[in-house]
């Protein structure tokens, strides 16, 4: 799937990285705290979240995350734009919740992403 088809599929609007819409990604997450993202995500991953701080794109940029979705239709600020641009992630913002947003992608092929290491009993 391409960032393109994601963004199709969400209904979302491209913010940054017009010019990265066909870039390929292999995997979803969906999460607003970002220690699980470190504990899910791999490369070439599309982030759904609902978080919108500088976090989001520095732990985005740490696990090579080819796209983020802000979800509920929020709007990150210019200096969280920029920080993306800076780094090469693509930004789309969708009305869909988060839930709605990962269901959808699941619907169209895009599977989740595994944990890299076993989950232990309270984590």
């Amino acid at each position: 799937m391409t960032i393109r088809e994601v963004m199709n599929i969400v209904d979302g609007k491209v913010l940054v990285g017009e010019d990265r819409l066909d870039a390929p990604v292999d995997t979803a997450c969906g999460s607003d705290l970002m220690s699980d993202v470190l504990a899910f995500v791999k490369e070439k991953t599309v982030l759904i979240t609902g978080l919108i701080n500088p976090h989001v794109v520095r732990t985005s940029e740490m696990l090579d995350i080819t796209c983020i979705v802000f979800s509920r239709g929020k709007m990150p600020s210019e200096e969280i734009l920029e920080m993306a641009e800076e780094v090469g992630i693509a930004v789309i913002s969708s009305p869909l919740t988060t839930y709605t947003a990962c269901g959808e992608l699941y619907l169209h092929g895009l599977p989740g992403t595994k944990p890299k290491k076993p989950v232990t009993e309270g984590a």
